[in-house]
């Protein structure tokens, strides 16, 4: 066991001169399982890159341990799965690796394969078991969910709760709740870390915004108060010291001595008001609020709107999904489950006239209007005004969603491609909230997307109830909207 010690780190990126960090101070724990939240764009990534060293900083890094970073880039991925794992921890033994495939339940035979012949799912799991096998290290875990089914997330899940000494960026709320011990909170004006997974964090944190929430109210209103009564009580000054003069013989002294108390009774409820004003200013300053977002389904004449019959997909020849057979009628919200690499992204694609190899017959109603969010951002690219331009959306409404969705207005005069992940996935969810459609096909949309927008899109769906058909792999969010599982 050993501390890292981050002492007045601060950091700017050299192009934007956006500062991320300033003066910021914690310390963790090397025995940890700390989980990281914070709102896209608020530098989760940017902190696992600086304890890396990737980037020039301000203020010290304090470290007696080396650190390995999550997702590892595999340069070749045409080389045997086993060459790969060993450039990674070329001093694990074998039986090792072997043991940690087994905890996450993937067949030591991927070990003879091509790298880039296994899913995403498989890619993930084999570089953790690697990552892990590397004995002596701090793992940077960087969102490692993204892609992962939602049985894969629950296989990495039980298998992250049993190790320990890593840092886990993860917007999953489930995810984090068995993997976590210790919780980063990157807050609008300071870090904070706490002991317990992510609901004990969410817990406390909504029990300090109600405090705080409930000290501003009762702030506010005692400086209202205050400052009536520094008024009045300066009026009083005012006409007592004016009654010295043009109202015949009168004891002035008396008087002014009055007017003198008066006053300094004035002074003294200003001071307590400014107090109180001061006390007011410290609080809120954390406090993460959303913005109902609103979306404009259309009405389509009849119930049903897609029909699967008998579909299987086809790669190469070979079929990779059972025949699928379901349908989506209007006001249904049907999220479709299945391991990686069974073909969900490409039952979506069907739909959009996309040349797939398979098998039945999909049917769409004549005239159906769709909205698809894509599951990759790659390609996105200039600014979000040419962006609207050639997608047809009308701007003003394109970027009040983004800015809903905690987009500050100088991203507005950035390339998109210099966002983050979370960032560009909003974009494209903007893009969707902006189109009239009768049916909305969303492939993960909530890859990258931080937890607080999660929560703000489920309750637009719940309050809109628009016709979605969607894979998702966030367990609480199926939960909240779906009213129809498709198990392939």
């Amino acid at each position: 066991m050993s501390i890292i010690k981050i002492e007045n780190l601060t950091f700017s990126y050299p192009t934007s001169f956006d500062t991320v960090f300033e003066n910021a101070n914690f310390q963790i724990d090397t025995d940890w399982k700390l989980g990281v939240v914070g709102r896209n764009g608020r530098g989760k990534t940017t902190l696992l890159q600086l304890l890396l060293g990737c980037y020039e900083y301000s203020g010290k890094i304090l470290s007696s341990v080396p650190f390995l970073y999550f997702p590892y880039t595999v340069l070749d991925k045409s080389c045997q799965t086993e060459t790969v794992l060993l450039e990674i921890c070329p001093r694990a033994e074998g039986w090792k690796l072997l043991r940690e495939l087994s905890y996450l339940e993937v067949c030591d035979e991927v070990l003879h394969r091509p790298f880039n012949t296994l899913s995403n799912g498989e890619q993930t799991k084999v570089l953790l078991a690697a990552l892990f096998c590397s004995e002596g290290h701090f793992l940077l875990i960087d969102e490692p969910t993204n892609h992962l089914d939602l049985e894969a997330r629950k296989i990495v899940a039980k298998y992250l709760n049993r190790k320990n000494g890593f840092i886990l960026v993860s917007h999953d709320r489930r995810f984090l709740d068995v993997c976590a011990d210790h919780i980063l909170s990157l807050n609008k004006t300071e870090i904070v870390v706490q002991s317990g997974n992510f609901s004990s964090w969410e817990e406390n944190f909504q029990r300090q915004q109600e405090f705080e929430q409930e000290q501003n109210r009762r702030l506010q209103k005692e400086i209202q108060h205050l400052q009536k009564a520094a008024k009045k009580t300066s009026a009083w000054s005012r006409q007592t010291e004016g009654a010295k003069y043009g109202n015949g013989p009168v004891d002035r002294g008396y008087i002014g001595h009055k007017a003198s108390k008066m006053m300094k009774r004035s002074k003294s409820l200003e001071a307590r008001q400014m107090k109180a004003i001061e006390k007011k200013s410290l609080l809120l300053k954390n406090v993460e609020t959303t913005e109902p977002l609103k979306i404009q389904p259309l009405t389509f004449y009849t119930n049903r709107l897609v029909s699967y019959v008998d579909v299987s997909v086809q790669y190469n020849g070979r079929t990779v999904c059972g025949a699928v057979n379901f349908q989506v009628r209007q006001g249904e919200r049907v999220v479709i489950n299945g391991k990686n690499g069974s073909g969900k992204s490409s039952l979506l694609k069907l739909l959009l006239g996309q040349p797939i190899s398979h098998t039945g017959t999909v049917s769409l109603a004549s005239g159906l209007v769709i909205s698809y969010v894509p599951q990759e951002t790659a390609g996105l690219c200039g600014l979000l005004s040419e962006f609207a331009e050639k997608n047809g959306l009308n701007e003003s409404l394109f970027k009040s969603i983004l800015r809903k969705m905690d987009f500050e207005r100088v991203q507005f005069e950035k390339e998109i491609r210099v966002f983050s992940e979370g960032q560009k996935k909003k974009v494209l969810i903007a893009k969707s909230l902006c189109e009239k459609a009768h049916l909305y096909v969303w492939d993960e949309p909530l890859n990258f997307i931080d937890i607080y927008s999660r929560i703000q899109i489920e309750n637009l769906i719940l309050e809109f109830q628009p016709t979605m058909l969607l894979i998702e792999h966030d367990q609480a969010f199926q939960d909240a909207v779906a009213t129809k599982i498709v198990q392939i």
